[in-house]
């Protein structure tokens, strides 16, 4: 960690001159989630060659989701600066059926990886099993299928890590007790219900959170306006409700919208872009979201696309103990965590008032 803080601390000089010429850069996703630091620049290696002459591909959940286009940006851009071709598939739904058909023509067209951001943890097994047995190295990022159907997943963050740093936002801006929502993805979302467990078990297992209420999981399906009609029948169905805890980015947003529109008292926290969501962040009466979190998407596509290039050059097979480097983004090793073989990128990142416009020119 310390290697990397410093390698964030040094990328922080070169984006203070590279912000206004490109219009975008690389978070710093190793900062502790209390502080921010100034945006970071973490371009990719210069180009070399081992990943050239193969295809990588990236399957994300759905088309039109800002988070995906992000996660996608980083992952080519590491690819093609290392002599890859890239493929991009973004399936028209959010759904399992979307994204067999997307890698069906994936193994049709003889790509040498796929990273796949999983709609289900369980219903791409056939086809990536298929896949696999063509000699397709399998990974994912964003959000896990069953571990047997991939070689490693590269998880933005410790699932009882941001569970804890939701519970506790929730804790904080409920001031401890009352009635609070969540609103989700899909019901089938692998990460979404991964954290919305663990905020669960926080609460059953800890008696400081004795007081609050989650009157309903609430499922917006990662569409803006389904998210908004969800948002409103919280409010409606719950006239008592103090925190809506959005673990989406495209859920939050729209729950933002509703609530600041409305001159809601429900205040709002969670995962969101910060471009976004600048616009709903402050403490006062007049926003509706105080602070809330995230890691940089472009920095997640950057570390699956150095994972892929590392699983088809062999540099790494996937096992527990592997370690390779990726980049400017440092030094990764695989862990097995809960049975499950992960890269984890970096803890959270708190956005809050005191930081939020230099990031939303970020992403």
């Amino acid at each position: 960690m310390k290697k990397k803080l410093l390698s964030v601390i040094l990328a922080t000089a070169v984006a203070a001159s590279l912000l206004a010429g490109c219009g975008s850069s690389a978070a710093d996703t190793a900062a502790p989630a209390a502080d921010a630091a100034a945006p970071a620049a973490d371009a990719a290696a210069p180009a070399d060659s081992s990943g050239g002459g193969k295809t990588y591909a990236l399957v994300t959940k759905s088309a039109g989701n800002p988070f995906m286009e992000r996660m996608a940006s980083g992952f080519q851009e590491v690819v093609e600066a290392q002599g890859g071709t890239v493929v991009i598939q973004n399936p028209e739904a959010a759904t399992p059926d979307a994204q067999i058909s997307v890698i069906q023509s994936l193994i049709s067209q003889g790509v040498d990886s796929i990273a796949v951001d999983g709609n289900d943890a369980n219903a791409l097994t056939a086809v990536l099993t298929e896949a696999s047995g063509k000699g397709i190295k399998i990974l994912t990022l964003d959000s896990d299928v069953a571990p047997d159907t991939r070689t490693v997943y590269c998880n933005q963050a410790g699932v009882s890590q941001i569970g804890e740093t939701l519970m506790e936002a929730v804790y904080d801006l409920t001031g401890g007790e009352g009635d609070w929502a969540i609103l989700s993805a899909t019901s089938q979302a692998t990460n979404q219900n991964a954290w919305i467990d663990a905020m669960k078990k926080l609460m059953e297992s800890d008696s400081k959170y004795a007081k609050l209420n989650l009157v309903e999981v609430a499922y917006g399906d990662d569409e803006p306006q389904k998210s908004t009609d969800q948002t409103q029948a919280l409010l409606q169905n719950y006239p008592d409700l103090k925190v809506i805890c959005a673990p989406t980015t495209v859920g939050i947003a729209a729950a933002a919208k509703v609530l600041q529109d409305q001159k809601s008292s429900v205040k709002l926290t969670g995962l969101g872009l910060p471009s976004e969501m600048a616009e709903y962040i402050g403490e006062d009466d007049a926003h509706s979201c105080p602070y809330m979190y995230l890691w940089n998407p472009i920095d997640l596509g950057r570390l699956a696309g150095y994972t892929s290039i590392a699983l088809v050059d062999g540099s790494i097979t996937g096992a527990a103990g592997d370690s390779f480097k990726a980049g400017d983004l440092g030094d990764y090793t695989i862990e097995e965590i809960d049975g499950s073989t992960q890269i984890i990128l970096g803890p959270p990142f708190k956005f809050d008032p005191s930081n939020i416009d230099e990031w939303k020119t970020v992403y």
